[in-house]
């Protein structure tokens, strides 16, 4: 792409002359393949703009051609839509947006109650929501459509470029260009050493440096910062890699809730689950074969400031086994630390206080015994639970069913408390406050219900001798005797329990080497530059070597001129400069080269004209007649000047597009 002057006209190259259409066309080629992003074509033909049918021939056949060709096109031109980085930025900017209703409205995959909760509470949004698939986001048609479209536009872009990417690398770099003066970065001294001498120490000097090189035509071209491509080209591919670990995980995930009392077990099947959610693709086989036994749970809490009665530790010490006949291993799960399994975890999500009772029916006998889990209602433990006896029989013999709901507090804190919630989750004065019902407590139906609620629809509470509701408080190695010689409910102590979360996740390794392959790529892609260095030599008609240098890079960059002049100033250790001011024409002298920005002989003027001859040592017509009448380097005026003072190492961004 040429770039305007203020007056309109086409740009002045280092001459003060005109870029031409061959110049152009040079510095399209040394740009050739410095990157392997497609070039944007709308496929179109010239003779039918608008149209990708191009001219329609008269019948039924012309129609049907026309007809084809148009498919096509269409298809073509929605495939090239698709594929590019235009569009592949937009899909990925809705994919963030599609995701933001997914954490501010309630998932049904992650809290069903909550979602229930919000349809009671919004009538009127609930069911457009359930229409617009706002309560599955992640699951939706249209986050699925964006998703895929996405991982399409990503998989057709990678692939045409990394076909490129490798004939890249076994491509050689470009021929010099004719007139390297042209490249936005330049410098030129002369020297005494030949010029097959000085092309041997060029081609050294860019090897030292991990430049690829090739030498053609009194010229060695080198190229550098193939990683940059290579580097942009992994961060798609991760890109890609993070798409189907993640749709892998929502796709096989698996996870599901125990609850567990210490000193019993878990085994890692769908009936022993409290609540248990899967993807779609997930299957009863895929999940691991394990188990493990709570021996014992431990938790320690704040006692005093602003975060009394928060958890500080909770350790839950666990034997657990793989597969049916594994060896059994002692571990200790922690919050944040799980216990691995195959490719499950188990989580420790929260404890709390079980008590252990004994229940003896009218007749004297054991209807029930052991611990039962209390739900946590505060965050000093205060906890709420029911007790469920089915197997019963009353004073009188007949069969009847037992029903206990109260509250257990780990710290009760005295009849003069004034208040009977816990003080402390510490276990300090455990207390059990209880009331009794007798009935039916719907089992039977088969009618699936929670275990820690208490339907008491067809139930009866047992009450006092005042007639009010039978309630009792028992500390441990207390009893709790019903009326009427129903029988008795005795507090014998309390265990610990502690809640778990089993997830069986897939990908997640995928994933991470993903996320770090991205990072990889993009920061590759972001410091690492592309860029072209050439060097010609060749004698003068004074006999001295003219040395030319260029560098070109994909976009601008200080660090082009910076490095164009360390090299020359390596190459310089072997092709020193000669001071040829005496001689009225350009001079190359000691100093650093014009690469860098700076003034003089290297960077200004005509730095290949050199008493009436070119880089090439033939003649010049267009200066032959003024050599004598040029200005050495110390007294250039106009352009020349104008030249010398900005110095060739700047770069041209319009030049080089």
């Amino acid at each position: 792409m040429s770039e305007e002057t203020p007056s309109g006209a086409a740009p002045a190259d280092r001459r003060g002359g005109t870029v031409t259409a061959e110049a152009e066309r040079e510095l399209g080629d040394a740009m050739s393949q410095l990157s392997t992003a497609p070039a944007e074509d709308d496929g179109r033909s010239a003779a039918g703009r608008g149209s990708f049918g191009g001219a329609r021939r008269p019948g039924a056949g012309g129609a049907l051609a026309w007809t084809g060709r148009e498919t096509l096109g269409w298809t073509r031109w929605f495939w090239r839509q698709l594929t590019s980085m235009r569009v592949a930025l937009i899909l990925l900017f809705l994919l963030s947006l599609a995701a933001i209703p997914g954490s501010v409205i309630p998932q049904s995959a992650v809290d069903a109650v909550q979602v229930r909760e919000f349809k009671e509470r919004h009538e009127l949004l609930a069911p457009l929501y359930e229409k617009l698939q706002l309560f599955d986001v992640y699951t939706s048609v249209w986050f699925s459509a964006i998703y895929i479209l996405l991982f399409v536009s990503l998989a057709g872009c990678i692939v045409p470029r990394s076909w490129q990417f490798v004939g890249q690398l076994r491509a050689r770099p470009p021929r010099a260009p004719r007139r390297l003066d042209r490249m936005p970065a330049y410098t030129t001294w002369r020297t005494d050493a030949p010029p097959e001498e000085v092309l041997r120490d060029a081609r050294t000097v860019l090897g030292r440096k991990r430049f690829r090189v090739h030498a053609e035509d009194a010229a060695v071209a080198s190229e550098k910062g193939y990683l940059r491509e290579a580097g942009n080209l992994l961060f798609h591919i991760a890109l890609i890699v993070l798409l189907l670990a993640f749709a892998a995980g929502q796709l096989f995930k698996a996870e599901g809730g125990k609850l567990v009392i210490v000193g019993d077990g878990f085994s890692n099947t769908l009936t022993q689950y409290d609540d248990f959610s899967s993807g779609s693709l997930f299957s009863p086989a895929d999940l691991d074969a394990f188990g493990f036994r709570l021996d014992g749970f431990d938790a320690t809490f704040e006692k005093s400031g602003p975060n009394k009665g928060s958890v500080r530790t909770a350790e839950a010490d666990v034997t657990w086994w793989k597969g049916a006949e594994g060896t059994e291993r002692k571990s200790t799960i922690r919050v944040n630390h799980p216990l691995e399994v195959g490719n499950s975890k188990v989580y420790l999500l929260a404890n709390g206080y079980a008590p252990v009772v004994t229940v003896r029916d009218g007749q004297g006998d054991i209807a029930y015994r052991g611990p039962v889990a209390f739900l946590p209602q505060d965050g000093n433990l205060t906890s709420s639970g029911v007790i469920k006896v089915t197997d019963y029989r009353d004073a009188e013999g007949k069969r009847d069913q037992l029903g206990f709901r109260g509250f257990f507090v780990p710290t009760f804190g005295g009849s003069g408390a004034g208040t009977m919630f816990s003080q402390s989750p510490e276990l300090e004065y455990p207390v059990l406050f209880l009331t009794a019902y007798h009935g039916d407590l719907g089992l039977d139906a088969g009618i699936p219900q929670n275990v820690y609620q208490l339907d008491t629809d067809n139930m009866k509470q047992f009450t006092d001798e005042d007639g009010g509701p039978f309630a009792q408080k028992i500390l441990p190695g207390e009893s709790m005797k019903l009326p009427d010689g129903a029988g008795t409910l005795t507090f014998d102590g309390v265990k610990r329990w502690a809640n778990f979360q089993i997830a069986h996740q897939v990908g997640n390794g995928w994933a991470l080497a993903g996320a770090l392959a991205a990072i990889a790529g993009l920061a590759g892609s972001l410091f690492i530059q592309r860029r072209r260095v050439w060097v010609r030599a060749a004698r003068d008609a004074g006999g001295l070597t003219v040395v030319e240098m260029a560098g070109l890079g994909r976009s601008d960059s200080p660090r082009l001129p910076e490095e164009l002049g360390d090299l020359a100033a390596d190459l310089q250790r072997t092709a020193d400069p000669v001071d040829t001011a005496g001689d009225g024409g350009d001079t190359g002298t000691g100093d650093a080269p014009g690469g860098a920005g700076e003034s003089g002989p290297a960077a200004g003027g005509d730095p290949t004209r050199a008493g009436g001859t070119t880089a090439s040592g033939e003649p010049d017509t267009d200066t032959a007649a003024d050599t004598d009448a040029a200005p050495d380097a110390g007294t250039a005026t106009g352009p020349e000047k104008a030249d010398a003072e900005r110095g060739a190492g700047q770069l041209s961004r319009g030049e080089a597009e």
